[in-house]
């Protein structure tokens, strides 16, 4: 999901109170607002052409690295980044073990 649109649908599926770490492209008012409604604590860098920057947690947005990575290295997985399987839990497994290996080998 890269654009606003995603994230509206989502938005109601967010558990309440919690934090909310995404990357620059998701700084705007209407949602710093539906996140604050929902008492959901944002971590939203601001981006360049911010004319109010917002403070955001920077300790706590640079650990968003190590979930990315992660991605990244599932995707090194062909299974995993083309999707063969049909079945979820089938999927889910390959997932299991390529991220138990991943782990294992870093």
């Amino acid at each position: 999901m890269s654009d606003h649109k995603g994230a509206r649908l989502i938005l109601g599926a967010l558990p309440t109170d919690s934090t909310l770490i995404v990357d620059r492209g998701y700084d705007s008012n209407w949602l710093q607002e539906a996140l604050a409604e929902k008492d959901i604590t944002p971590c939203i860098p601001p981006t360049n052409s911010s004319k109010v920057p917002i403070a955001y947690d920077k300790a706590l947005y640079r650990q968003r690295h190590k979930v990315e990575n992660m991605f990244a290295k599932l995707k090194d997985w062909r299974r995993i980044a083309t999707r063969y399987d049909r079945c979820a839990h089938t999927f889910f497994s390959a997932v299991c073990i390529a991220a138990a290996v991943a782990f294992y080998l870093s």
